[in-house]
């Protein structure tokens, strides 16, 4: 297993205050898989997939990336492990305003230890003609596309999307989703999508689902199709 979460268990307040955002979760996932995880606010599937991507520590229980343990890790050693491991992918893209395309895909190049060419990134999802742009000079799908391509240049094992389509009409939607299928095709980058919208568990390989910080099912595709066949 690529992904091992163990009985995981986090709270927030105290008291009759307290919220549990995860409430004993277990959960595998092979490496190479597109994952889907589904559930409504508040559910608990940010709070899983940042602890995941390291950006938050359990109350209890383990995370066992790639067979090894990341619970328990110094705020150093996590920030290591993001930064070798780890794309993430938000629903507001947060690029860098005052830099070109080119340059915010660079810009993460030259921090990562073994990046892929900026070029290749950018043609692979079909952004070469902005890559001289501002953010400001893009629609929300092409600035979704290079927040991608930003996740993607410092070669991650693993992809992490934040509702990467919430923001993004249906066209601008599909687009995206055709270039994660692509990276995930291309480069085999394990990769997992929390998302409101029930449509996009098609094209996934598992599909999760969450409610009151709990695990309701997780269960195979068995009719997995392409995101062009999404009826988003």
């Amino acid at each position: 297993m690529f992904i091992e979460v163990k009985d995981a268990r986090k709270q927030y307040g105290s008291g009759e205050a307290t919220v549990y955002a995860l409430d004993g979760i277990d959960f595998t996932l092979d490496e190479g898989k597109i994952c889907v995880i589904l559930g409504p606010s508040g559910s608990g599937k940010s709070t899983l997939l940042n602890m995941i991507g390291g950006l938050d520590s359990l109350d209890s229980g383990e995370m066992i990336i790639n067979g090894a343990s990341i619970t328990g890790l110094s705020k150093k050693a996590l920030t290591a492990y993001r930064k070798e491991n780890v794309g993430f992918v938000f629903q507001f893209y947060n690029l860098i305003p005052d830099l070109t395309v080119e340059e915010n895909v660079a810009v993460v190049a030259e921090i990562a230890k073994k990046p892929l060419p900026v070029d290749d990134i950018l043609k692979a999802l079909d952004i070469e003609k902005y890559r001289y742009r501002f953010p400001r000079e893009l629609s929300g799908g092409q600035q979704q596309r290079v927040a991608i391509a930003r996740a993607m240049v410092k070669n991650p094992r693993l992809l992490l999307c934040d509702e990467l389509t919430g923001a993004l009409d249906t066209k601008s939607s599909r687009s995206v989703l055709r270039f994660i299928e692509k990276i995930n095709r291309e480069y085999g980058t394990t990769t997992l999508i929390i998302t409101h919208n029930e449509a996009i568990a098609g094209m996934a390989d598992i599909v999760v689902r969450i409610r009151d910080g709990k695990i309701e099912s997780c269960d195979e595709n068995r009719n997995k199709v392409t995101s062009d066949a999404l009826v988003l």
